[in-house]
């Protein structure tokens, strides 16, 4: 006689979940409790608890402040911005006419490729519209938005209709998946800390402090530390977002990426360089 087969782990989770939580509070003491009973991994746990949270993120909490928005300027002729799109390496770029507050539309990278058949070519005809959204739009919303719509960026706008930053499918993927690997993510140890144009420096958090020192003629110390992006938390004395900013050590650590777990880059200036 055949013996039965044994539960799955999603129908031992449905049986633990049958005793009906009456809040959100108490779902996650069952969702932890199925993990201390190695009911899922901690991947699972992870993920689950990304979900539920997404309804209470607003866009405000993750977009790409507008000072860190990389744009093109449709004044500018191709030969002077595919350099920028190169070295930025995104997909997708807002397009403005001389101000960041006068979005006119979304340039795709694979767009350019027609001006690089040397194809008659005009940067207005290749744009896409941009989406404009409010700052207090929760991601849940967002999310259904961007799969609705088909659309990876939107332009997020202030309660005056002012710009104040971007966000992209992949920023809001991030909050329930964790990190996933993107224009600031390096394969190679040695793409670690990236110089731009500008003189500053984006770091991924992983990078080792002996590595950083080395390559920026830096003295930074700690004996709990192992990584730039630890030292950088223990300074913040909590788990920074996305824009928040410290100074130590004759440098100046701006926060690129971070989801609610952890740091992925920051972006250092050299303090004189932060001043002047």
């Amino acid at each position: 006689m055949d013996e039965p087969s044994k539960p799955s782990w999603l129908e031992r989770l449905t049986s633990l979940l049958m005793r009906e939580p009456e809040d959100r509070e108490q779902l996650l003491d069952l969702l932890h409790g199925a993990f201390e009973r190695n009911l899922m991994d901690a991947e699972a746990l992870s993920m689950i608890e990304g979900v539920l949270q997404v309804s209470d993120i607003q866009v405000r909490d993750i977009m790409i402040p507008r000072s860190q928005m990389d744009v093109i300027d449709i004044n500018d002729t191709p030969d002077e911005f595919v350099p920028f799109m190169i070295e930025t390496a995104h997909s997708r770029f807002p397009v403005i006419d001389r101000d960041k507050d006068n979005v006119i539309g979304i340039l795709l990278a694979k767009d350019m490729l027609r001006y690089f058949a040397q194809k008659e070519f005009n940067v207005r005809d290749e744009l896409r519209p941009a989406i404009f959204i409010p700052e207090s739009k929760r991601l849940n919303v967002l999310l259904r938005d961007f799969r609705t719509s088909r659309n990876h960026i939107a332009i997020v706008v202030d309660e005056y209709g002012g710009v104040s930053g971007l966000v992209t499918i992949e920023d809001v993927m991030e909050q329930i998946v964790g990190d996933i690997e993107d224009e600031y993510d390096y394969d190679e140890p040695e793409d670690n800390i990236i110089q731009d144009r500008n003189g500053q420096y984006r770091v991924k958090a992983t990078t080792q402090i002996e590595d950083f020192n080395e390559m920026l003629e830096s003295r930074l110390e700690d004996e709990d530390c192992d990584t730039v992006g630890g030292l950088v938390v223990k300074h913040f004395g909590h788990l920074p977002k996305r824009g928040e900013a410290v100074s130590f050590s004759g440098f100046h650590f701006e926060v690129l990426r971070a989801d609610s777990r952890r740091l992925h880059s920051i972006l250092v200036t050299p303090v004189e360089k932060a001043g002047s």
